[in-house]
Order: C-alpha cells, then structure tokens, then sequence
C-alpha cells in the first residue's frame, strides 16, 4: 500500500548528517520524497511509497545518525500523491 508522511525532527539534527544519512536510507528502501534543514534548526522530511518502507523511514528519524540526539519527532499522514520519482536534499 502506498503512503505519504511528513516528519518534523526536533534536537540536534543539523550538522550530523542527518539529511545525507536520510536519502542513503531511502535510496535503499525505495522510498520517494525529500529532506531540509529548517532555520529553526529542525529537520523537515517528506516520505513517499510503500508502507513499510516509509515506516522504516520514520523509525530512522527517531534515531537519527550516531552524532544526532532526536529529542522529538511530529509525524504526519498525509495523502499519497507519488509527485517524486526519487528521493532528494532540497536546500
């Protein structure tokens, strides 16, 4: 089933790798979208394609790189529109 979420990461999640480490994931489980860094100094990622891949995805924000401490992930579902075809860092 396909499926489209919106994560808000909250911590110290800029400056670790968080949006490199979030597309090589992806790249992996075939999930379509992107990631940015928010100026204030959360992460924003949009996941795209099959459920457990997204899952998957949103279970890596929790925990994010080595160097990264998550203190907070907002999750939210939205519909599948399947505008992306692969998964980028937008700036």
């Amino acid at each position: 089933m396909k499926t489209r979420i919106r994560v808000f990461v909250r911590g110290i999640v800029q400056g670790v790798n968080f949006r490199y480490q979030t597309k090589k994931n992806a790249a992996k489980l075939g999930v379509s979208g992107w990631v940015r860094n928010l100026p204030d100094g959360r992460i924003e990622a949009v996941f795209e394609g099959e459920q457990e891949g997204v899952e998957k995805m949103v279970e890596f924000c929790k925990t994010g790189t080595f160097s990264a401490i998550v203190q907070d992930v907002t999750v939210k579902q939205e519909d599948w529109t399947g505008e992306y075809d692969k998964f980028e860092i937008r700036y």
